[in-house]
């Protein structure tokens, strides 16, 4: 959005991993498990339980682990009933992930791995046509200037894996769809890997700085306040659509707080019962309470995420992130609303104030415009360095 801001045209690619192993894993495990899934589908709408299972077969019988791998040949080969189950599965996690998605306001184009697979043997080809490939232990790899350790273009059995598909997606955006600037948004964990990806990018002359710019803004690990990566209590892997949930319901509770020490208050002004406006307004209260929890929950989640510096791990607190003072996204809005309050009772249109009547008399004034001028250096500096919690 700041790109967009900026005047930039940007295409957000959600390059999801929906090819490879685990879904020769997940097809094998409801073939050898549900053998007429097609007549009697079993419910797979919880899909981390359903690959917990599938993963637990693969890890514990060789014979399901070779299956898998074949499906995975079968599914790159076209093979029809495989590709008819990895449709069923891929169908299932979109309609999760868009839930998540519409929540935080994301609009993503989708252009996952499986993308790419009718093209990997023409990028392989054109690496070898330009001298790119060397055979090691039976595999097509690429060696770059920047790391030792090669890209593997095509593994030992044949097969296609990470490495291939990443080459062909960055060759996709620099050669066929003419990016300038293309920024791969993972964790910190894969930066090696891309550092290695942009090298044979540019050795294969797709990449070609400063004309084209290829970035990593990687991310560090969340952690709980053990220090410890962040998971549940039993130890399972935290659920972000469980977190914005919480972060609502926490925002609700506070709401619902505030509004009965407002009640309590009036009640004491008055000094009576209530009145009726304040105590029969109930459905559209109570709707308008839940967005506004939604808004200020989902926004406190976010903005603390936003806030820290990529580069570095950060403990989740709900007891921060919902903070109504300091750097949250609640003071904000807290403020804002405030703000918008003292305009209501002035009774004052800003969009008919004319900015050139504008008068900086008081020192908190002053220190407020030039907070305000600092605004387009600070957009520079991030569309540099890619820091956006400045």
């Amino acid at each position: 959005r700041i790109l967009a801001f900026h005047g930039h045209e940007v295409q957000r690619i959600n390059h999801i991993g929906d090819w490879g192993t685990q879904f020769g894993m997940l097809i094998e495990y409801l073939h050898s498990q549900f053998p007429d899934y097609k007549a009697n589908m079993p419910d797979i709408s919880d899909l981390n339980a359903f690959y917990k299972k599938a993963k637990a077969a693969f890890d514990a019988d060789e014979d399901f682990k070779t299956r898998s791998r074949e499906m995975v040949v079968k599914l790159q080969g076209g093979d029809e009933a495989a590709l008819e189950s990895w449709r069923l599965i891929c169908d299932v996690s979109r309609k999760e992930f868009e839930k998540v998605y519409k929540r935080l306001d994301v609009s993503l184009e989708e252009r996952g791995e499986s993308y790419y697979n009718a093209v990997l043997p023409k990028v392989v080809q054109e690496l070898t046509d330009k001298g790119m490939i060397t055979v090691s232990d039976g595999a097509k790899c690429v060696f770059t200037k920047v790391s030792e350790v090669p890209l593997m273009a095509v593994k030992s059995d044949g097969g296609f894996g990470y490495d291939s598909t990443d080459l062909a997606a960055v060759r996709d955006r620099l050669v066929e769809r003419r990016g300038d600037w293309l920024i791969y948004v993972t964790d910190l964990g894969q930066e090696e890997h891309f550092t290695k990806i942009f090298a044979a990018a540019e050795q294969a002359g797709w990449h070609l700085p400063p004309k084209t710019r290829l970035d990593h803004m990687g991310f560090g690990v969340v952690q709980g306040q053990d220090g410890k990566r962040f998971k549940t209590r039993s130890g399972e892997v935290v659920k972000l659509v469980d977190l914005l949930d919480e972060a609502k319901a926490r925002a609700l509770k506070e709401l619902r707080r505030r509004k009965e020490e407002e009640k309590e208050e009036e009640k004491r002004e008055s000094g009576d019962g209530c009145n009726a406006s304040p105590c029969t307004g109930t459905t559209v209260a109570d709707e308008e309470m839940d967005n506004a929890a939604e808004a200020i929950g989902y926004s406190a989640v976010k903005y603390f995420d936003l806030k820290q510096n990529r580069h570095t791990d950060y403990k989740f607190s709900y007891d921060r992130m919902l903070d109504p003072k300091g750097n949250t996204a609640v003071y904000m809005m807290y403020a804002y609303a405030r703000i918008c309050a003292i305009f209501r009772k002035a009774d004052v249109d800003i969009s008919t104030l004319d900015p050139e009547e504008l008068k900086i008399e008081e020192p908190a004034e002053r220190k407020l415009a030039v907070t305000l001028a600092q605004f387009p250096d600070v957009l520079a500096t991030i569309l540099d360095d890619l820091h956006i919690h400045r």
